[in-house]
């Protein structure tokens, strides 16, 4: 009775499936990123008893747009389309007596009776149709737990610091390789396969290398606040960092990365405004405005002191100025003999100050040795110029006047003003103070 039994049932069985079936998948939500197909049977329709997991040679698969479509048989993936439209599955193993040749269906499908009456009537076959969502996934928020790491570079005032980042926005991302996700992510699935399956990893994975993004775009010179407006370049770089694990693994790719805020901590951003402001009395003229401004608030502070009195308050005030070494006018005159806007850094190739004066540089009257620029870096005092100064006002190293041609005065000492490096017209007879700072002139003003 077994046998007849397994008779029956082959044969029943291979001729429920010799129909050819329709399968067709509806536009996937964005949630669904891969989900398996089912054979389109209707109430008055006759295919109604094959197997579950067979198609029959000939049958039809429409794909839609934003869809790719595979065909596992046996686990083993056997057939991909990725392009819309119908496509016709003609190389099944299980045959059919309504498409092909008459004569060789008729043949396979008595072979395919035998195969199945060896397993008691039951199809050994599994084959299955997967549908994939190629469209871009959106909607995927991220947030930094913890503050990320950032480089600022400021080449404008030499600024090299590592500051700690916070940001929070949504990515998305699309299937670029059915194949591997296939094959390493969602395999056999009987279901749906969701995108709240793989979220958390994608988003643990994309913190990650949200570090080394920013370093990319650090090494660009992108301001931290600037990111937002920098959102391509980030998606780039996350795909460089994440191409490993995504795209190599999983057939996954990062399509947009969008930052709705980036925020440093408070004590980063004081110290970046800081030192912003820091190097702005690099200029000459700025400082010594900054110097002017401090000063009169000193003075109304000063004039307004009631418990020691204002003559208290501008004792101190002198003693201050006294011991702040620069005063105001000094750095106003560096301003204009350096030219307008004059830079104090030495870092500055384009700086005037940065004139090397040789191997050991020169000593200046106050007794600082090794000075490099035009300025002394202990009081500011104008580098003497080298050589005789003419009546004409040129500088000569010579015996004779470069533009005048006039001869180089013999036994007659030249005067320079060791403060502010002004000259007299006659050297012979030089003013008592200088006419320029109010220095007196002495010994150590003579050439």
């Amino acid at each position: 009775m077994g046998l007849i039994k397994a008779i029956k049932a082959a044969v029943g069985t291979v001729a429920a499936d010799q129909w050819r079936e329709y399968f067709c998948c509806d536009a996937l939500a964005n949630d669904v990123l891969v989900t398996k197909g089912r054979k389109q049977t209707g109430g008055k329709g006759s295919n109604t008893k094959g197997v579950d997991n067979v198609i029959t040679n000939g049958s039809v698969i429409a794909v839609n747009e934003g869809q790719c479509m595979i065909i596992v048989e046996q686990g083993k993936i056997v057939e991909f389309c990725a392009e819309p439209g119908e496509f016709v599955y003609d190389t099944s193993s299980e045959p059919s007596l309504f498409y092909g040749d008459l004569g060789e269906s008729i043949g396979k499908t008595f072979a395919a009776i035998g195969r199945r009456f060896t397993f008691g009537g039951e199809a050994a076959k599994d084959q299955r149709v997967y549908f994939f969502n190629t469209k871009e996934i959106i909607g995927n928020k991220y947030g930094t737990a913890s503050p990320v790491p950032f480089r600022v570079v400021d080449a404008n005032i030499g600024l090299d610091v590592d500051i700690a980042l916070r940001c929070n926005g949504e990515y998305s991302y699309k299937i670029t390789d059915p194949l591997l996700f296939y094959a390493n992510v969602c395999g056999n699935i009987t279901a749906d396969y969701t995108k709240d399956k793989i979220d958390s990893q994608l988003k643990t994975e994309l913190l990650t290398a949200l570090q080394p993004a920013f370093a990319r775009i650090s090494e660009m010179g992108v301001r931290y606040s600037s990111i937002p407006k920098h959102t391509a370049e980030l998606a780039q770089a996350l795909n460089e960092e994440l191409s490993a694990k995504w795209a190599q693994l999983r057939g996954i790719s990062i399509v947009s990365f969008g930052v709705n805020a980036v925020k440093a901590s408070e004590e980063d951003e004081e110290m970046i405004k800081r030192l912003q402001r820091t190097a702005v009395y690099r200029n000459t003229d700025m400082a010594a405005a900054a110097l002017v401004d401090a000063q009169a608030d000193s003075m109304r502070a000063a004039a307004s002191n009631k418990s020691a009195g204002p003559m208290m308050g501008f004792a101190a005030m002198n003693m201050a100025n006294m011991a702040g070494g620069l005063d105001a006018a000094a750095l106003f005159r560096m301003g204009q003999q350096a030219g307008t806007g004059g830079n104090m850094s030495a870092g500055n190739p384009s700086s005037p100050s940065n004139v090397s004066a040789g191997d050991g540089g020169w000593e200046c009257a106050c007794g600082n040795k090794g000075n490099k620029g035009k300025f002394c870096s202990e009081c500011g005092a104008a580098k003497p110029a080298e050589g005789w100064t003419c009546s004409c006002g040129t500088v000569n190293k010579g015996k004779f006047c470069s533009e005048c041609g006039k001869k180089k005065p013999e036994g007659v000492p030249l005067f320079r003003c060791d403060k502010c490096g002004w000259e007299p017209e006659d050297p012979k007879n030089p003013p008592k103070f200088c006419p320029e700072c109010g220095d007196p002139f002495n010994d150590g003003d003579i050439v």
